[in-house]
């Protein structure tokens, strides 16, 4: 293998330390050089090494790390990419990658001009459920698809604790915060939509940002896909159905890698990402029909890294491609009916 790649973090909260340290330290093709620590110094409990920066600024400064990953508050990812990208570094970028379809043409822009790569983090394409769905489509059993449903439902009615999730700056509210990762998997497996109808609204007390959305997409060949997100669904509807000319094919969300992460388990753990719920497939013909229950493969964000890694040093295409991050981002910056 290459030389690591040396990586900083740019923030040491949920997301470094869930989605992104526990990856880095484990890769082979990666060195967790340093990260950002604002105020608490904790890393070097869990990573002894890791040098720990005051500032962005120190870290951008420093001469062996070669990738960023911006992990911070949305409404700060277009500037501190743009420093980072300044500053010679490639740039892997949480979601959402933009806050208007001009900052994410802006950003592209710049990391060709410097020679960077600017890479996606969209983490939601290696969760279990959305794998299992992505085989069933391959797999053409469903026949000719006609209706296809992507929900992420929760019950949370109090306001965040995080303030600057509920303020309404770019990039605020329930769209720009689970509307990425619903968005980036119907591109991923049905591409650009041909006419696209969004409504969003705010039924929170108090709230000050949507924490409800839905979309209708259109496709060709008569397929519509429905996208779906709020706040206060008290009973989760199942998060993937599908249904084609041939069957159906019914999945719950039920990716386990973050609640793993989050209890300290390792990616390299034996059970890591393995998904205890099946989806349904009911295949039907013309006078029976039949059920079976769908084994799930297991989730694996480490596939993320790995693309990223491969990218980086080899010049492998990324899967998240620069034009299916400017749809998402067209749809994300549509004007609601």
């Amino acid at each position: 293998m290459s030389t690591p790649i040396q990586t900083g973090l740019l923030a040491y909260g949920m997301s470094g330390k869930v989605f992104q340290a526990p990856f880095l330290s484990v890769h082979p093709g990666f060195g967790f050089r340093a990260l950002v620590e604002r105020s608490r110094r904790e890393a070097h409990e869990t990573y002894p090494g890791v040098v720990s920066y005051a500032s962005v600024a120190e870290l951008l400064a420093d001469p062996e790390i070669e990738l960023v990953i911006v992990n911070t508050p949305n409404d700060t990812h277009a500037e501190l990419t743009r420093q980072a990208l300044r500053a010679g570094k490639h740039v892997l970028l949480e979601k959402p990658v933009a806050t208007s379809v001009a900052e994410f043409e802006e950003l592209w822009a710049l990391a060709r001009q410097s020679g960077r790569q600017l890479l996606a983090y969209q983490n939601r394409r290696w969760d279990s459920d959305f794998q299992a769905v992505r085989q069933v489509v391959d797999s053409g059993q469903l026949g000719q698809l006609i209706e296809v449903h992507f929900r992420f439902d929760r019950f949370k009615p109090a306001l965040h604790f995080k303030k600057f999730k509920e303020e309404p700056v770019p990039g605020s509210g329930l769209l720009y915060d689970l509307g990425p990762h619903l968005l980036d998997q119907v591109i991923s497996l049905f591409g650009r939509p041909l006419r696209s109808r969004k409504t969003t609204g705010r039924y929170r007390p108090g709230s000050q940002v949507d924490d409800y959305f839905t979309y209708h997409l259109q496709y060709p060949a008569g397929l519509n896909v429905f996208v779906t997100s709020g706040l206060l669904i008290a009973q989760p509807l199942p998060s993937f159905v599908l249904h084609g000319t041939q069957g159906s094919f019914v999945k719950p969300r039920s990716d386990v890698q973050e609640a793993q992460l989050l209890r300290g388990m390792s990616p390299r753990a034996p059970e890591y990402g393995l998904d205890p719920e099946p989806g349904t497939l009911t295949l039907a013909a013309a006078d029976h029909k039949v059920t079976t229950v769908y084994p799930t493969p297991p989730g694996n964000y480490a596939g993320l890294f790995e693309a990223v890694y491969q990218s980086i040093r080899h010049g492998a295409p990324f899967p998240v491609r620069e034009d299916e991050l400017r749809w998402q981002n067209e749809l994300l910056a549509q004007a609601p009916d």
